[in-house]
């Protein structure tokens, strides 16, 4: 069964070559991000505190906070880019990120090599790489293109590149970073399509979002982010944008 538990987990980062002082005064005057902490003499951002959550089949959760607050680093710490400092996170069922597709993408390299390493990047193996090509090259529509080294693309066909090699995989859990939308207007709706597809094909959907239409249209849940820590936990159903703290 398809699942997802922290238990009192949190998650720091270590700052090495920054003058701690000043690093606390940007965050102070920014009013986002994590807490500063030194206890061993190296400034250290406590990116997310004591996150306590579970989340089951069927569920479909947002996360809403200011820029900093959190939102994208619980995101990475459920797609396991970012281990737990303390606490504990156990999942069950694949999971699919699309909360950084141009991760892994190799600039010197032709598309069709870029398929391979996002696709090992994702964590597919080389087989079934090679299966989900063909698919994945008529999908961006990029042709030819594909034969050549990817800095030789406009944005907009490298964008085209990495959001069809990251939504060729299906999986239990689905986490993004709004909602994505990439290219022309015949390839928006093309993609606009395939999110669909994922988001319904998925157990468990976890987005971050600055859209409260967004939030109310996808979700069940929403949990709202400050500082690293969870201020608020509720329905969506329930959720006014107006009573948030951001």
């Amino acid at each position: 069964m398809t699942m997802i538990m922290l238990d009192e987990v949190s998650v720091d980062y270590p700052v090495f070559g920054a003058d701690g002082e000043s690093l606390k005064k940007t965050l102070t005057a920014a009013a986002t991000g994590g807490r500063i902490g030194r206890g061993t003499g190296i400034t250290v951002v406590e990116a997310l505190r004591h996150i306590t959550l579970e989340l089951r089949d069927g569920d479909r959760l947002g996360l809403v906070g200011h820029n900093g607050s959190g939102k994208s680093t619980l995101l990475q710490t459920l797609a396991g880019v970012y281990p737990p400092t303390r606490g504990s996170y156990i999942h069950s069922g694949s999971i699919a990120s699309l909360v950084n597709p141009m991760l892994g993408i190799e600039r010197e390299a032709t598309g069709f090599e870029n398929i391979m390493i996002r696709g090992l990047v994702l964590g597919m193996n080389r087989r079934t790489i090679r299966q989900l090509t063909p698919e994945i090259a008529e999908f961006s529509g990029l042709g030819d293109y594909l034969h050549m080294p990817v800095h030789t693309y406009s944005t907009g066909m490298l964008m085209r590149l990495a959001f069809s090699i990251t939504t060729s995989v299906r999986a239990d859990i689905l986490l993004m970073d709004e909602w994505l939308s990439v290219g022309d207007a015949e390839f928006r709706q093309q993609a606009e399509q395939r999110i669909r597809a994922m988001v319904s094909q998925s157990g468990i959907l976890v987005i971050a979002s600055h859209s409260a239409e967004l939030i109310a249209r996808e979700c069940t849940r929403v949990i709202e982010l400050a500082h690293g820590v969870v201020v608020r936990d509720e329905a969506s159903a329930v959720f006014s944008p107006a009573q948030s703290s951001g």
